[in-house]
């Protein structure tokens, strides 16, 4: 089931926050990142995001997130994560699927380091195309996806 998150309470800001950690923690791993700054990522900059959070439950338990930011008409997908115990059930791709169906838009992006194929995998598998490749100050190769949809 997916619901929205209510990030400014300090306890599910927690619960978030606890996701995003170990599976930024495997990203970290496949991109051999040693400074990786989702990782760095305080509890305060949950409480306090103006970005709306949605989470995935299993039994009650938090196995997803997405955080959207959504700026003129875009949506960007600011970070898609699921625990590591939840990995290969689909979740991600519940996820995106509901941001598509959620989120009247023409253009929908999202950011990933390039080496991060389970994820580059994911989002073209979405019919993201993309658009931009860049080092990072931290010594990462990113890759931004575009996916515009023609709504006429």
């Amino acid at each position: 089931m997916i619901e929205k998150l209510q990030n400014a309470d300090v306890e599910i800001a927690s619960k978030i926050r606890s996701v995003f950690q170990v599976s930024y923690a495997i990203e970290a791993a496949i991109l051999k990142a040693v400074d990786f700054p989702p990782l760095k990522r305080n509890l305060e900059s949950f409480l306090n995001s103006p970005n709306t959070f949605y989470g995935y439950f299993i039994n009650h338990e938090l196995a997803g997130v997405v955080e959207i930011d959504q700026t003129n008409n875009k949506i960007h997908i600011q970070s898609l994560v699921v625990d590591p115990r939840f990995f290969r059930q689909g979740i991600a791709s519940k996820l995106i699927d509901f941001v598509f169906h959620s989120y009247d838009s023409n253009v929908f992006t999202v950011e990933t380091g390039l080496d991060n194929e389970p994820a580059t995998t994911l989002y073209k598998k979405f019919n993201f195309k993309e658009v931009k490749q860049w080092d990072t100050d931290h010594g990462i190769r990113k890759i931004r996806f575009e996916r515009k949809i023609d709504k006429r």
